[in-house]
């Protein structure tokens, strides 16, 4: 095996803009010895001894965890890429398999969240990032969100009322907006949540419709109980759908995890009690940056990776990624 190939996917040492000049492998050169790796890793896994371990990064078989979470979290990356690609042919296109029944007609309805004291993070065992621990309680006040992510219809009316910038792979056609991902022009679903947002859009969105992004902790406290069973996940439909009535949360919230990512009014920062694990890499480095946060999951995200813990984080500017949003509000209003 070539130990040398590592330096250059490492994504520390190498920033994006210089990537494409690294002699990395290619072609069937790449997959073969993806293939070794990935036979040579498996033989491995046949000898360990997950229930003895005293690494920490060995027990319950977090690392090897990590690396398969992380491996599929890639998947999602690459779609981004794809999707700017003319004439990129999908794999055939489907529902997801998701429960066809419709979620309700009202897509600017807001559900109650009510007060109280809520349980935020990932439980001490089982696997998450660190950056999703320690578990904590924290007290809301009572608060509304909407019922389902904003549509490309009410988006398209914001659009055309504001003038304001439409979101990425977004075309005009007369009478109607057209989405050009993979070098097609589909008409947008107006009834499907609106992608390809960045965070400013997100909040002039809210503030045009009189109300706000939730924070992280209310995005959580309000997708308790959602089913990523019924998500759209795991790119079976290579795009967002309509939401449906399955898997909503315990608060009536719908399509809280897939479908699109959506935009919170948090910075990326530890829980208190924080502790970087296995690195600091993975999220303290980011923190002094005010990386937004992103909650939820898409429909390029692969289903075994999402959870209502998940924190994901971003530059406010991004809008390739797969990113949506829902709005909230106090309930005075």
């Amino acid at each position: 095996m070539d130990g040398g190939l590592g330096s250059f996917y490492d994504a520390i040492e190498n920033p994006r803009a210089s990537r494409n000049d690294l002699p990395i492998l290619r072609g069937e050169k790449l997959v073969a010895y993806m293939r070794e790796v990935r036979e040579r890793a498996l033989d491995v896994l046949e000898n360990v001894d997950l229930e003895q371990a005293e690494d920490p990064r060995l027990r319950d078989g977090f690392v090897y965890e990590m690396l398969t979470a992380h491996e599929q979290q890639h998947n999602e990356t690459m779609l981004q890429l794809l999707q700017m690609i003319d004439g990129y042919e999908p794999p055939e296109l489907g529902d997801g398999g998701l429960d066809p029944t419709p979620a309700s007609d009202a897509a600017s309805e807001m559900v109650l969240v009510p007060a109280g004291t809520r349980e935020i993070g990932a439980p001490d065992r089982g696997f998450a990032y660190d950056n999703e621990r320690p578990r904590h309680e924290v007290e809301l006040a009572a608060f509304r969100v909407d019922r389902s992510p904003v549509t490309n219809g009410i988006f398209a009316a914001f659009v055309e009322e504001t003038g304001a910038e439409p979101p990425l792979y977004w075309a005009h056609d007369g009478d109607g907006w057209l989405s050009t991902t993979f070098g097609r022009r589909d008409p947008i679903d107006p009834a499907a949540p609106v992608i390809h947002v960045d965070r400013d859009q997100a909040v002039a969105f809210a503030a045009w419709a009189g109300k706000r992004l939730p924070t992280e902790l209310e995005w959580e406290a309000a997708a308790a109980g959602a089913d990523a069973d019924h998500g759209n996940l795991d790119h079976g439909s290579f795009g967002t759908l309509p939401p449906v009535a399955a898997g909503a949360s315990n608060c009536g919230a719908e399509a809280m995890l897939g479908d699109v990512w959506e935009w919170t009014s948090s910075v990326l920062e530890g829980y208190a009690g924080f502790e970087a694990f296995p690195y600091p890499e993975y999220s303290e480095a980011f923190f002094p940056d005010r990386y937004p946060v992103l909650r939820g999951g898409s429909w390029a995200t692969r289903r075994n990776v999402i959870r209502t813990s998940f924190r994901n984080w971003d530059l406010a500017e991004r809008r390739q990624i797969f990113s949506g949003f829902r709005c909230a509000a106090d309930v005075d209003r």
